[in-house]
């Protein structure tokens, strides 16, 4: 048995992708985000975007181009594309989905829904989605949901418990404009974003309703494209102190020190395969590694570790290679 099935038994095994999720709209940029990720490997996700990408009058076209590039084996080597279209209440939202679909059903990542008001509109997305991809074959497509609002923070837990949703991202800038200046525009930045109370409550129920059910949270954007030390900053806030596992990027600069934050260390990916490796020797009972105790539930800890390693296309130890 894989490490996965013994240490998962009865529930539901933790997602597991890419760290960062970088956005592109245009043309231009969307094919720069493809070669970056031919160079760097499948270490980010990209997310061509129908919503802010498309100019007016141009969605049905926007769409069909996003649709091509995705059906393209040469541009999607490694199948960690997605989609995010327009919101459940624009009439471009079927639209999109269809025009998609119809072209890379089956090489299409995730979908990624916007302005979700309540669990019950994201049940009716995936409906729609489903109902739209059952005919070409695609089932159980991973849908992603940004939180954004006072409805969909409300309904947290009950989105994150939906068995078709993947990650739930957190959409800063629209939060914090839903308040109507109660919550100032500095909260939409460093270090607001992290200090002011509302806002924080907002992350932590995310990360938190996400992790009740083994799905990813995914940190908002940093509007900073210059100085990279904030991106990294930012980064290692929302790994660390806040407890999420996946950050946006809105630029190609952005993407490396995303990925370099949400990696894990070096020295405790060793440990982690030399944990996991006595472990399984031991047939998944207590072990002993300098001196200290483990059992199940820290071998839980160190596979999760394990994985994002691999995920960060970080060199594992040979110990690892069995184990993931």
């Amino acid at each position: 048995m894989y490490p996965s099935e013994v240490l998962f038994q009865g529930t539901r095994l933790p997602v597991s992708i890419p760290v960062c999720d970088h956005y592109a709209g245009s043309e231009k940029l969307m094919r720069k985000s493809l070669a970056l990720q031919h160079e760097l490997g499948p270490v980010f996700d990209i997310t061509f975007d129908c919503e802010d990408g498309a100019a007016h009058g141009n969605e049905e076209n926007h769409a069909h181009l996003i649709g091509k590039l995705l059906a393209d084996p040469e541009q999607n080597r490694f199948g960690r594309i997605g989609v995010r279209v327009h919101d459940l209440g624009s009439t471009f939202f079927e639209k999109d989905v269809a025009i998609i679909l119809e072209h890379a059903a089956q090489q299409l990542a995730y979908i990624v829904v916007p302005k979700v008001n309540s669990a019950e509109d994201a049940r009716n997305a995936i409906e729609l989605i489903n109902r739209l991809a059952n005919p070409y074959g695609r089932r159980n497509l991973p849908v992603h949901v940004l939180i954004e609002s006072h409805g969909s923070l409300t309904d947290v837990h009950a989105i994150a418990a939906l068995p078709q949703v993947e990650c739930l991202s957190f959409g800063v800038m629209d939060f914090v404009s839903e308040h109507y200046g109660a919550i100032p525009g500095e909260a939409m930045r460093s270090p607001g974003q992290f200090t002011h109370p509302l806002v924080k409550r907002a992350k932590i129920e995310i990360a938190a309703a996400c992790h009740a059910y083994g799905k990813t949270p995914s940190h908002n954007v940093t509007t900073e494209i210059r100085d990279l030390s904030v991106v990294k900053n930012d980064a290692h806030l929302a790994a660390t102190q806040f407890g999420y596992t996946r950050m946006w990027s809105i630029h190609p600069e952005q993407i490396r020190p995303i990925v370099q934050a949400f990696s894990p260390k070096l020295d405790e990916v060793n440990d982690a395969a030399a944990i996991l490796s006595q472990a399984q020797a031991a047939q998944w009972g207590p072990t002993r590694y300098k001196d200290t105790l483990h059992d199940r539930a820290s071998y839980r800890y160190y596979w999760t570790i394990l994985q994002r390693a691999k995920l960060s296309g970080m060199a594992l130890p040979d110990a690892a290679q069995a184990l993931i």
